[in-house]
Parts: structure tokens; C-alpha cells; sequence
């Protein structure tokens, strides 16, 4: 076997780890959702954890996957068709995990979490409070 071949078989692994990480953690997300729901009744309580499981499985997931894409393009093919076409790979899945991280987590990347129990623990002006009062 090559080293080509090695490496090939490595990237592949790590798309089907990543494939198996979402789909993992989805079922698993997913059962807990309908256990939760089951013993509470209450969806708005159960949903957002659900939520952030699938996402976070998704998140997983997308690292594999890159990384997968990453090892195959730049040691099997490095020509400049393939390097751009993983660069475009690259940004849409960087946009797809920021998106998600923005969601699960509820502040920027780049916000501390002590800012985001501030801003939300005090509404400020516009959020039912009236200034100078």
C-alpha cells in the first residue's frame, strides 16, 4: 500500500467519523429529547436542550469532516483546482460551525460569558426600563 493510499484511507475515516458523529449525536440528542418530553409535558423546557445537543453533534461533526477534506486535498492532490475548491469547502462549513456556536452559545466568539450573564441579567434601556428612574 502507498502512501497515497494511507492517506487517502485516512481522510475517508475521518468523513465517516464525522458522518457517524452527527448521526450519533442526533439519535442520542434525540432520545433524550423524547425522554425528557416524555416525563415533563413541557416542550419549552425540553426543546432548547435538544437543540444545543444536535448542534453540538453537528459542530463535532463539521471538525471531522474538514479535517478529513484538509489531510485528502493537501497530501493526496495538491493542484490549485483542489486547494481552491478546499478553501471554499473550508469557509462555507468555518461559516456553517460559527453560525452554530453563535446559537448554542447566545454571544459572540469574542464576548467573554461573564458579559453575556451581565447583558442579560440587567435589561437596560428599550427592555422595560425607563432611564433615570
Amino acid at each position: 500500500m502507498t502512501t497515497k493510499e494511507i492517506i487517502q484511507r485516512i481522510g475517508t475515516l475521518l468523513d465517516l467519523a464525522g458522518v457517524l458523529v452527527i448521526a450519533v449525536g442526533v439519535v442520542i440528542a434525540s432520545v433524550v429529547f423524547v425522554y425528557r418530553y416524555w416525563r415533563t409535558r413541557q416542550l419549552i423546557d425540553v426543546y432548547p436542550p435538544f437543540r444545543q445537543g444536535v448542534g453540538r453533534a453537528i459542530l463535532l461533526g463539521l471538525e471531522f469532516l474538514v479535517g478529513g477534506d484538509i489531510i485528502r486535498t493537501v497530501a493526496v492532490s495538491p493542484t490549485f483546482h483542489s486547494v481552491g475548491v478546499l478553501a471554499l469547502i473550508v469557509v462555507v462549513r468555518t461559516f456553517l460551525s460559527f453560525s452554530l456556536e453563535v446559537e448554542l452559545e447566545g454571544r459572540w466568539p469574542w464576548q467573554s460569558k461573564a458579559a453575556r450573564t451581565t447583558t442579560t441579567a440587567a435589561p437596560g434601556p428599550g427592555h422595560g426600563e425607563t432611564p433615570g428612574r
